[in-house]
């Protein structure tokens, strides 16, 4: 089972309701807890007028060096999409800050990510609105 990384720490999922890939949005939309399984390169435009009906999009991250799916989490949350976004996948305890501030709720890493990546490593970065340099530059933060 994967863990579920959020800035209360590790624990473990409480989604019980499946997933559904994009390609089955059409048939599982009278679904009343949608949950949506995305690839890093889908076009967010395919999911307008999907998006109030889904409650959690988790984004596959094929490779920690792959960062579309941070791209993706962004033009979802600027198209008004307020439900639950996962990343899911190859994303490092050094990417949290920057999912979290793409929009992203919490992190699905596995669990020998979690062995060699522990909670404290997650932790560091946990106070993300805090490392944002570009209100340090500009002397708001």
């Amino acid at each position: 089972m994967n863990v579920l990384v959020t800035d209360q720490g590790f624990g473990k999922d409480d989604w019980t309701n499946g997933f559904v890939s994009a390609e089955q949005i059409g048939a599982a939309a009278d679904a009343p807890m949608l949950a949506v399984d995305l690839p890093s390169d889908t076009d967010p435009a395919s999911l307008a007028g999907l998006l109030p009906g889904i409650a959690l999009i988790r984004v596959e991250f094929p490779s920690f060096a792959d960062g579309r799916g941070f791209t993706l989490a962004r033009r979802l949350r600027l198209m008004g999409f307020n439900g639950r976004l996962r990343a899911r996948g190859h994303v490092l305890a050094d990417q949290y800050a920057m999912a979290r501030r793409a929009g992203f709720d919490e992190v699905e890493i596995s669990p020998e990510l979690a062995a060699r990546q522990p909670w404290e490593q997650w932790q560091a970065r946990a106070g993300w609105q805090s490392h944002d340099y570009q209100s340090r530059l500009r002397g708001t933060a």
